[in-house]
């Protein structure tokens, strides 16, 4: 007896149709399955087993195959657990045929044959939604897929339940899950005194997703500013949005897609390795650079990462994507983020630091130094001197701006951006080509004559050129500016690095 099913898996952060086909055969009782499964997928026979037995459908003694089409793909992960399940009922003809040709089927059986969540689901509901089928989820994942309301869907608590609602040919719908009543709210930017040089870059880098590096000593308020760019970032999109809930559910990381989606936030620790920042493993898993797609990923005591982790974001950085490729083949995972950094300028933290003097010897300071690499220190437009914050302004009564009244501010300059790069097809200012930037920036012939001096003195690269021609369309786009002025690109300037003591720091 021959049968087959419809399920899915997921590769990277996409999904794609695997057929489940099982052959009952008389001989030995035997139990195979072949198709590159992994680990997980394998130990299905046995949770599929007990499952069928304690949900009333025990086995006959016969030897059965299950073959995982595409057989030349790798499958991880117990989504196959359900579709394995009903495979081989169908296979003994206690399923109705018609029932179970328009589904698609995922879930891990427990051995009472309860359903258990899985990871990657709302992937695999995106696919299901394109081609048109149902899908039959376990109850605990319905949160995940709540965007997606012309999904046909059906969650069974059981394998039980399922087989009885196949029989009567009646999937009912469930009803969607309540969102969660609290969110969680990011740190306020009026948490920060004084510092308005740095207040005034995060805004830039907020409205444009532009990088930054913050330089200062211990203590100065780096890592508090960074805290709080999500707070003055926009609102995601609703497509921005279903991307991060299929990264954030491919990683297994709960999400309560009902309810408002904010952006990502990621602080690895400096001991992160290269494949858990940039993605890797067998079969390929996000990385930290993924998981925070459409949000900041931001890296404290940015010279105690090792210099080859630090280099691996320089792909990732430019591309918006990163490329994990393996002997079985390549995967593309998405990593469009904004990368914020804070650094000590030198091992004692003193470096440049009028009040205190450093301790450190000149080798020490050049051996720290090196860590960030000359590409890699390119690709952050903006390096901003945080200057440590007087008592007497500590103890000041002046409550500073809040994020709402700057988010205000971001978004209207994200909005101008969106009218006039549509057509390049970039969501920021950061996003755009060089070409694009020409035909749409409308640079004004004293800017670009200064931007040209300034590249000559500084020695820019061309990379560097066009970062800060961005970064000043983006200057002038938060002071509502059709054109990029003179006095655009001269800030723009203040935040390029030049050589000091320690970190690149801007120049006076």
């Amino acid at each position: 007896m021959l049968a087959a099913v419809r399920a899915a898996a997921v590769l990277g952060v996409e999904a794609f149709e695997v057929t489940v086909e099982v052959h009952l055969a008389p001989g030995l009782p035997q139990f195979t399955v072949v198709g590159l499964p992994a680990g997980a997928v394998k130990e299905s026979r046995e949770r599929v087993v007990a499952a069928l037995a304690n949900s009333g459908f025990p086995l006959p003694p016969r030897r059965i195959v299950v073959n995982l089409a595409p057989a030349d793909v790798r499958k991880d992960g117990t989504a196959l657990d359900l579709p394995i399940a009903v495979g081989i009922l169908r296979a003994l003809e206690l399923l109705p045929t018609p029932a179970v040709d328009r589904l698609v089927l995922v879930g891990e059986l427990a051995l009472d044959g309860a359903l258990r969540a899985v990871r990657g689901t709302l992937p695999i509901a995106l696919w299901t939604a394109r081609a048109g089928h149902t899908l039959v989820l376990p109850p605990a994942n319905l949160a995940e897929v709540v965007r997606l309301r012309e999904l046909p869907r059906a969650a069974p608590a059981t394998l039980a339940e399922l087989v009885e609602w196949l029989r009567a040919d009646a999937l009912p719908s469930p009803p969607d899950p309540a969102p969660s009543l609290a969110a969680p709210v990011h740190d306020d930017l009026s948490d920060v005194i004084g510092q308005p040089v740095a207040r005034r870059a995060l805004e830039i880098a907020a409205a444009g997703a532009h990088n930054a590096l913050f330089v200062g000593p211990p203590g100065a308020g780096k890592t508090m500013l960074a805290r709080r760019l999500p707070s003055i970032l926009p609102a995601l999109e609703e497509a921005e949005a279903v991307e991060v809930l299929a990264v954030r559910s491919v990683a297994g990381l709960a999400s309560d897609a009902g309810g408002e989606v904010l952006r990502p936030f990621r602080a690895p620790h400096h001991t992160v390795s290269a494949p858990a920042l940039v993605g890797g493993g067998t079969p390929p898993r996000p990385g930290e650079v993924t998981l925070a797609h459409n949000g900041v990923l931001f890296l404290d005591e940015l010279l105690e990462f090792p210099r080859h982790v630090l280099d691996a974001l320089r792909q990732p950085m430019e591309d918006g994507r990163v490329q994990v490729s393996r002997a079985s083949g390549s995967v593309i995972l998405p990593a469009r983020f904004t990368l914020v950094a804070a650094s000590n300028p030198c091992p004692c933290g003193h470096a440049g630091d009028p009040t205190r003097s450093c301790a450190c010897a000149a080798v020490e300071v050049e051996r720290y130094a090196s860590r960030l690499s000359g590409p890699l220190a390119d690709r952050i437009d903006m390096h901003i001197r945080v200057a440590a914050v007087p008592p007497r302004d500590l103890a000041g009564g002046d409550r500073p701006e809040s994020s709402a009244a700057v988010r205000a501010r971001v978004e209207a300059a994200r909005l101008r951006q969106q009218r006039r790069s549509r057509q390049a097809g970039a969501s920021s200012n950061a996003r755009l080509s060089g070409r694009s930037l020409e035909r749409d920036g409308a640079v004004m012939p004293e800017a670009r004559a200064l931007l040209v001096s300034a590249a000559d003195r500084l020695g820019l690269s061309a990379r560097g050129f066009y970062r800060v021609l961005r970064l000043a369309r983006t200057i002038a786009d938060l002071e509502g500016e059709a054109r990029v002025a003179a006095p655009h690109v001269a800030e723009s300037l203040r935040y390029r690095p030049v050589p000091a003591r320690g970190v690149a720091v801007p120049g006076p």
